[in-house]
């Protein structure tokens, strides 16, 4: 099994051996809708909406005692007015801050619904959001995406910042290259409460094409030394603390695929096309092995950690593992 430095124990022998994973979630009722689940006494909330492919995915709500934070806000305007709808439910307090994750538009295409909103994200989130634009709608033209305008974050940061409301301190933590190369999550230290939106998946395949495998493994490690009691993935249910162990476990698991299988000749499609899924064969977004083990290849290979990898091969390579199916975007 390979350690956080990405080097290999001794005593794995199978490259293609089936793994363990706790798959221990704290228990959520199944609706089908999009809902808000309360954290706590609290103002903390959980927006979950039901799996549903790549362009899903969960938000936060930090009720104040004078104004709202939002910590992102859905793919598209109509499920950010949905989010809202349900916010509006408890409180009719302005949507003052919205505090994004990283740049992926399924986390933030939403924005436009929340006008007078101080958008809050790190730097590099912001300098990806300018380059890459309204660009899911060009991987799925056949969902609807509704009018999107892009809403690029006004207040940026480096390492750390804190917001203060109503009466609670939310710690805004960047941790990286890992999803991507500008990922943060808010902490809420006196409650156990952390939202990390995609440097964590909640029984949904992990992704981190776009930034690090060993990177990942070096931020979730950081993320378990902060003892967060609950925890509000991008995307899957809310979890405990041992989500952030599945997702090490099968981090582990893909370097180790593409060691063994880089050292067979396989590119990274026949490694993953040779794999036994094993423990994780009941996640939604299998395909994503195969780009997360174009990252693992490339760093194997020498690569900086959040080196940028060209799209399009890896996009071929995951359509061709789903049988030749484009990838699910409901929406």
């Amino acid at each position: 099994m390979p350690t956080h430095d990405g080097h290999t124990d001794a005593g794995c022998t199978d490259p293609l051996m089936k793994t363990s994973a706790a798959h221990l979630r704290i228990p959520q009722p199944r609706r089908e809708q999009p809902h808000l689940t309360q954290l706590d006494s609290g103002s903390a909330y959980a927006y979950l909406q039901p799996q549903g492919g790549w362009c899903v995915s969960n938000a936060g709500v930090l009720i104040g005692e004078d104004s709202v934070t939002l910590i992102d806000c859905t793919a598209t305007p109509a499920s950010a007015r949905q989010l809202l709808a349900r916010i509006r439910e408890r409180t009719q307090r302005p949507i003052a801050r919205l505090v994004i994750t990283h740049h992926h538009g399924d986390h933030h295409f939403g924005a436009s619904a929340f006008p007078g909103a101080t958008v809050i994200a790190h730097e590099h989130t912001r300098e990806a959001v300018l380059r890459d634009g309204v660009d899911l709608p060009t991987i799925w033209p056949e969902a609807n995406w509704g009018q999107i305008t892009l809403t690029p974050p006004t207040l940026t940061f480096t390492d750390r910042a804190a917001l203060h409301t109503g009466g609670q301190q939310a710690e805004l933590l960047h941790f990286g290259p890992a999803h991507t190369t500008g990922d943060i999550v808010v902490w809420l230290p006196e409650r156990g409460i952390l939202y990390t939106g995609d440097l964590t998946f909640s029984g949904v395949t992990p992704f981190v094409f776009m930034g690090s495998v060993r990177g990942s493994l070096q931020v979730l490690g950081k993320l378990k030394a902060l003892g967060a009691e609950r925890i509000v993935s991008g995307h899957g249910p809310i979890a405990d603390a041992r989500v952030i162990e599945e997702n090490v476990e099968y981090l582990h698991w893909v370097q180790q695929l593409a060691h063994d299988g880089a050292t067979a000749g396989w590119e990274p499609l026949e490694t993953a096309l040779r794999a036994d899924l094993g423990p994780f064969s009941d996640w939604p977004e299998p395909e994503r092995l195969v780009g997360n083990l174009h990252r693992a290849y490339a760093e194997l290979g020498g690569l900086p950690l959040g080196h940028h990898l060209p799209v399009g091969p890896a996009v071929k390579d995951m359509v061709a593992f789903n049988g030749g199916k484009p990838m699910t975007c409901t929406i």
